[in-house]
Protein backbone atom coordinates (compact mmCIF):
# COMPACT_ATOMS: atom_id res chain seq x y z
CA UNK A 1 0.00 0.00 0.00
CA UNK A 2 0.95 3.60 -0.65
CA UNK A 3 2.03 5.63 1.87
CA UNK A 4 3.54 9.14 2.41
CA UNK A 5 6.24 11.41 4.37
CA UNK A 6 6.66 15.48 3.88
CA UNK A 7 10.25 16.69 4.39
CA UNK A 8 11.52 20.39 3.76
CA UNK A 9 15.06 21.42 2.66
CA UNK A 10 17.08 24.70 1.67
CA UNK A 11 16.06 23.25 -1.94
CA UNK A 12 13.89 20.95 -3.60
CA UNK A 13 16.62 18.60 -4.04
CA UNK A 14 17.50 18.93 -0.21
CA UNK A 15 14.36 18.05 0.80
CA UNK A 16 13.86 14.74 -1.39
CA UNK A 17 17.16 13.97 -0.24
CA UNK A 18 16.06 13.96 3.03
CA UNK A 19 12.94 11.72 2.40
CA UNK A 20 15.38 9.32 1.01
CA UNK A 21 17.70 9.07 4.08
CA UNK A 22 15.16 8.55 6.17
CA UNK A 23 13.25 6.06 4.22
CA UNK A 24 16.40 4.28 2.98
CA UNK A 25 14.99 4.04 -0.75
CA UNK A 26 15.93 5.48 -4.06
CA UNK A 27 15.02 7.67 -5.87
CA UNK A 28 13.52 5.46 -8.44
CA UNK A 29 11.17 3.79 -5.90
CA UNK A 30 9.46 6.31 -4.84
CA UNK A 31 7.07 9.67 -6.26
CA UNK A 32 7.58 13.18 -5.55
CA UNK A 33 5.48 16.47 -5.62
CA UNK A 34 6.96 19.35 -4.79
CA UNK A 35 4.03 21.22 -2.43
CA UNK A 36 6.21 24.59 -1.66
CA UNK A 37 9.44 26.32 -3.09
CA UNK A 38 12.03 27.61 -1.14
CA UNK A 39 11.85 31.96 -1.04
CA UNK A 40 15.18 33.36 0.45
CA UNK A 41 13.09 36.01 2.04
CA UNK A 42 14.60 39.80 2.79
CA UNK A 43 18.15 39.82 4.49
CA UNK A 44 17.53 36.78 5.60
CA UNK A 45 14.24 37.24 7.46
CA UNK A 46 10.61 35.50 6.51
CA UNK A 47 12.61 32.54 4.03
CA UNK A 48 10.87 29.71 3.73
CA UNK A 49 12.32 26.18 3.40
CA UNK A 50 11.12 24.07 0.07
CA UNK A 51 8.11 21.57 0.81
CA UNK A 52 7.65 18.08 -0.60
CA UNK A 53 5.51 14.79 -0.47
CA UNK A 54 7.58 11.42 -1.25
CA UNK A 55 5.10 9.06 -1.65
CA UNK A 56 6.41 4.88 -1.34
CA UNK A 57 5.11 1.58 -1.58
CA UNK A 58 4.55 -0.45 1.51
CA UNK A 59 4.31 -3.70 2.29
CA UNK A 60 0.53 -4.39 3.42
CA UNK A 61 0.33 -5.52 7.03
CA UNK A 62 -0.20 -9.32 7.88
CA UNK A 63 -3.54 -9.78 9.59
CA UNK A 64 -3.06 -11.70 12.57
CA UNK A 65 -4.97 -15.15 13.15
CA UNK A 66 -8.10 -14.25 15.84
CA UNK A 67 -7.47 -15.33 19.17
CA UNK A 68 -10.59 -17.77 19.98
CA UNK A 69 -11.73 -16.48 23.95
CA UNK A 70 -11.86 -19.54 25.96
CA UNK A 71 -14.38 -20.14 29.11
CA UNK A 72 -13.29 -20.66 32.45
CA UNK A 73 -14.96 -23.89 32.27
CA UNK A 74 -13.22 -24.90 28.71
CA UNK A 75 -9.59 -23.76 30.09
CA UNK A 76 -10.08 -26.18 32.55
CA UNK A 77 -9.24 -30.09 31.97
CA UNK A 78 -12.06 -31.82 32.04
CA UNK A 79 -12.60 -34.89 34.56
CA UNK A 80 -11.58 -38.30 33.66
CA UNK A 81 -14.94 -40.30 33.11
CA UNK A 82 -15.51 -43.75 35.74
CA UNK A 83 -15.33 -46.65 33.08
CA UNK A 84 -17.54 -49.58 33.99
CA UNK A 85 -16.18 -52.26 35.30
CA UNK A 86 -16.96 -55.37 33.21
CA UNK A 87 -18.92 -58.08 34.36
CA UNK A 88 -17.22 -61.61 33.85
CA UNK A 89 -19.07 -63.81 31.78
CA UNK A 90 -19.68 -66.79 31.62
CA UNK A 91 -17.42 -70.00 29.51
CA UNK A 92 -18.93 -70.92 26.05
CA UNK A 93 -18.97 -74.72 25.86
CA UNK A 94 -17.12 -75.36 22.03
CA UNK A 95 -19.50 -77.08 19.65
CA UNK A 96 -18.01 -79.74 18.48
CA UNK A 97 -17.10 -79.55 14.55
CA UNK A 98 -16.15 -81.36 11.91
CA UNK A 99 -12.47 -81.09 11.81
CA UNK A 100 -11.48 -79.55 8.24
CA UNK A 101 -8.05 -81.17 6.44
CA UNK A 102 -5.95 -78.30 4.76
CA UNK A 103 -4.50 -78.65 1.93
CA UNK A 104 -1.01 -77.66 1.06
CA UNK A 105 -1.03 -75.14 -1.90
CA UNK A 106 0.80 -76.25 -5.14
CA UNK A 107 3.84 -74.58 -5.69
CA UNK A 108 3.37 -72.43 -8.66
CA UNK A 109 6.28 -72.65 -11.62
CA UNK A 110 9.10 -70.30 -11.03
CA UNK A 111 9.41 -68.19 -14.01
CA UNK A 112 12.91 -67.40 -15.17
CA UNK A 113 13.41 -63.37 -15.77
CA UNK A 114 15.80 -62.03 -17.68
CA UNK A 115 18.57 -60.30 -15.82
CA UNK A 116 17.89 -56.35 -16.22
CA UNK A 117 20.24 -54.29 -17.93
CA UNK A 118 21.97 -51.78 -14.75
CA UNK A 119 21.65 -48.73 -17.04
CA UNK A 120 24.56 -45.56 -15.66
CA UNK A 121 21.87 -43.41 -13.72
CA UNK A 122 22.24 -39.58 -14.88
CA UNK A 123 23.37 -37.08 -12.24
CA UNK A 124 20.43 -34.33 -12.07
CA UNK A 125 22.89 -31.55 -12.79
CA UNK A 126 23.63 -33.27 -16.14
CA UNK A 127 20.48 -33.88 -16.64
CA UNK A 128 19.49 -29.49 -16.62
CA UNK A 129 20.45 -27.73 -19.77
CA UNK A 130 23.25 -25.37 -19.07
CA UNK A 131 21.80 -21.64 -19.64
CA UNK A 132 22.63 -20.58 -23.49
CA UNK A 133 25.45 -17.77 -23.21
CA UNK A 134 24.52 -14.89 -25.48
CA UNK A 135 26.96 -14.99 -28.78
CA UNK A 136 29.15 -11.54 -28.55
CA UNK A 137 28.25 -9.21 -30.56
CA UNK A 138 30.21 -8.73 -33.55
CA UNK A 139 31.16 -5.60 -35.24
CA UNK A 140 32.76 -4.93 -38.92
CA UNK A 141 35.95 -2.99 -38.77
CA UNK A 142 35.70 0.69 -40.04
CA UNK A 143 36.72 1.84 -43.43
CA UNK A 144 40.20 3.86 -43.58
CA UNK A 145 38.78 7.59 -43.36
CA UNK A 146 35.28 7.50 -42.82
CA UNK A 147 33.20 9.03 -40.22
CA UNK A 148 33.22 5.96 -37.90
CA UNK A 149 36.87 5.77 -38.14
CA UNK A 150 37.00 9.36 -36.54
CA UNK A 151 34.80 8.42 -34.16
CA UNK A 152 36.88 5.38 -32.73
CA UNK A 153 39.95 7.40 -32.65
CA UNK A 154 38.35 10.18 -30.78
CA UNK A 155 36.76 7.90 -28.39
CA UNK A 156 40.29 5.91 -28.37
CA UNK A 157 42.05 8.57 -27.15
CA UNK A 158 39.39 10.20 -24.19
CA UNK A 159 39.04 7.18 -22.74
CA UNK A 160 43.03 6.32 -22.32
CA UNK A 161 43.53 9.56 -20.91
CA UNK A 162 40.31 8.55 -18.67
CA UNK A 163 42.12 5.40 -17.55
CA UNK A 164 39.67 3.15 -19.23
CA UNK A 165 40.32 0.23 -21.42
CA UNK A 166 37.02 0.17 -22.89
CA UNK A 167 37.08 0.03 -27.06
CA UNK A 168 34.88 1.78 -29.05
CA UNK A 169 32.98 0.52 -31.97
CA UNK A 170 31.23 2.69 -34.36
CA UNK A 171 28.63 1.88 -36.81
CA UNK A 172 25.82 4.11 -39.22
CA UNK A 173 22.62 3.09 -38.13
CA UNK A 174 20.58 6.09 -40.29
CA UNK A 175 21.01 8.58 -42.44
CA UNK A 176 23.36 11.36 -40.29
CA UNK A 177 23.24 9.47 -36.87
CA UNK A 178 25.69 6.56 -35.79
CA UNK A 179 25.65 5.18 -32.94
CA UNK A 180 28.79 3.62 -30.41
CA UNK A 181 29.26 0.67 -28.35
CA UNK A 182 32.02 0.69 -25.29
CA UNK A 183 32.99 -2.46 -25.06
CA UNK A 184 35.39 -3.76 -22.14
CA UNK A 185 35.36 -4.18 -18.19
CA UNK A 186 34.05 -1.96 -15.50
CA UNK A 187 32.29 0.09 -17.56
CA UNK A 188 30.20 1.17 -14.28
CA UNK A 189 32.17 4.36 -14.06
CA UNK A 190 32.00 5.37 -18.14
CA UNK A 191 28.15 5.63 -17.15
CA UNK A 192 28.15 7.51 -14.20
CA UNK A 193 25.49 8.02 -11.77
CA UNK A 194 22.11 8.00 -14.03
CA UNK A 195 24.34 8.01 -17.14
CA UNK A 196 25.73 11.37 -16.15
CA UNK A 197 29.37 10.14 -17.24
CA UNK A 198 28.11 8.73 -20.48
CA UNK A 199 26.28 11.90 -21.21
CA UNK A 200 29.57 13.55 -21.08
CA UNK A 201 31.22 11.47 -23.49
CA UNK A 202 28.62 11.84 -25.95
CA UNK A 203 28.26 15.61 -25.66
CA UNK A 204 32.24 16.00 -26.13
CA UNK A 205 32.29 13.03 -28.82
CA UNK A 206 29.44 15.25 -30.87
CA UNK A 207 31.38 18.55 -30.54
CA UNK A 208 34.57 17.48 -31.67
CA UNK A 209 33.47 15.06 -34.75
CA UNK A 210 31.04 17.73 -36.13
CA UNK A 211 33.99 20.62 -35.63
CA UNK A 212 36.08 18.49 -38.30
CA UNK A 213 33.44 16.94 -40.42
CA UNK A 214 30.82 18.64 -43.54
CA UNK A 215 27.14 18.76 -42.26
CA UNK A 216 26.01 17.73 -38.93
CA UNK A 217 25.76 13.79 -37.80
CA UNK A 218 24.32 12.97 -34.73
CA UNK A 219 26.50 10.33 -32.26
CA UNK A 220 24.92 7.98 -29.49
CA UNK A 221 27.07 6.75 -27.33
CA UNK A 222 26.17 3.64 -25.29
CA UNK A 223 27.81 1.20 -22.80
CA UNK A 224 26.31 -2.23 -21.25
CA UNK A 225 23.24 -1.26 -23.64
CA UNK A 226 22.56 1.13 -20.75
CA UNK A 227 20.17 3.98 -22.25
CA UNK A 228 18.07 1.16 -23.52
CA UNK A 229 17.63 -0.42 -20.30
CA UNK A 230 17.56 3.50 -18.92
CA UNK A 231 14.16 4.27 -21.78
CA UNK A 232 12.25 1.11 -20.40
CA UNK A 233 12.54 2.32 -16.39
CA UNK A 234 11.42 5.99 -17.94
CA UNK A 235 8.25 4.55 -19.88
CA UNK A 236 7.42 2.54 -16.31
CA UNK A 237 8.19 5.40 -14.57
CA UNK A 238 5.58 7.54 -16.83
CA UNK A 239 3.01 5.30 -16.67
CA UNK A 240 3.28 4.49 -13.15
CA UNK A 241 3.15 8.50 -12.02
CA UNK A 242 0.03 9.01 -14.91
CA UNK A 243 -2.13 6.47 -13.04
CA UNK A 244 -1.30 7.81 -9.77
CA UNK A 245 -2.57 11.47 -11.79
CA UNK A 246 -5.50 10.45 -12.97
CA UNK A 247 -6.43 9.08 -9.82
CA UNK A 248 -5.67 12.37 -8.06
CA UNK A 249 -7.10 14.55 -10.40
CA UNK A 250 -3.81 16.72 -9.27
CA UNK A 251 -0.86 17.46 -11.05
CA UNK A 252 3.25 16.45 -10.49
CA UNK A 253 6.05 17.49 -11.02
CA UNK A 254 9.14 14.88 -11.87
CA UNK A 255 12.64 15.67 -10.90
CA UNK A 256 15.28 17.07 -13.15
CA UNK A 257 15.79 15.17 -16.53
CA UNK A 258 18.12 15.74 -19.34
CA UNK A 259 16.33 16.59 -22.62
CA UNK A 260 16.86 12.84 -23.77
CA UNK A 261 15.14 11.68 -20.96
CA UNK A 262 12.58 14.35 -21.09
CA UNK A 263 11.39 13.56 -24.24
CA UNK A 264 11.28 9.53 -23.16
CA UNK A 265 8.62 10.67 -21.23
CA UNK A 266 6.30 13.21 -23.33
CA UNK A 267 6.47 10.69 -25.67
CA UNK A 268 5.28 7.55 -23.69
CA UNK A 269 2.32 9.81 -22.62
CA UNK A 270 1.58 11.77 -25.64
CA UNK A 271 -1.42 9.13 -26.65
CA UNK A 272 -2.76 8.72 -22.88
CA UNK A 273 -6.08 10.22 -22.34
CA UNK A 274 -7.15 12.57 -19.87
CA UNK A 275 -3.01 13.23 -19.61
CA UNK A 276 -0.79 16.37 -20.64
CA UNK A 277 2.98 16.63 -20.15
CA UNK A 278 5.23 20.06 -20.61
CA UNK A 279 8.25 20.84 -18.82
CA UNK A 280 9.09 24.25 -16.51
CA UNK A 281 12.00 24.94 -15.01
CA UNK A 282 15.80 26.02 -16.49
CA UNK A 283 18.91 23.65 -17.28
CA UNK A 284 19.96 22.07 -15.76
CA UNK A 285 16.91 21.97 -13.39
CA UNK A 286 14.20 21.45 -16.33
CA UNK A 287 11.27 18.90 -14.84
CA UNK A 288 8.31 17.19 -16.68
CA UNK A 289 4.90 18.23 -15.34
CA UNK A 290 2.14 15.17 -15.43
CA UNK A 291 -1.20 16.68 -15.38
CA UNK A 292 -4.76 15.54 -15.35
CA UNK A 293 -7.33 17.09 -17.83
CA UNK A 294 -10.50 16.71 -18.93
Amino acid sequence: MEKTIVTTGKTIDLAIESALNQLGLDRDSVSVEVLAQAKPGFLGFGATPAKVQVTYEAPDPVPEAPKVALSSASRSKPKAAKKPEAKPEAPKQASPKAEVKQEAPKAEPVKESKPKENKPRQNKTERKSEPVKAAPKEYTPAESGSVEEKIEVFLKGLLEHMGSQAVPHAWKAEENTYKVDLVGEDLGFLIGRRGDTLDAIQHLCNYSINRDIDGHVRINVDAECYREKREDSLRRYARKKAQQVLKARRRTTLEPMNAYERHVIHAALQEMENITTYSTGTEPNRRVVIEYVR
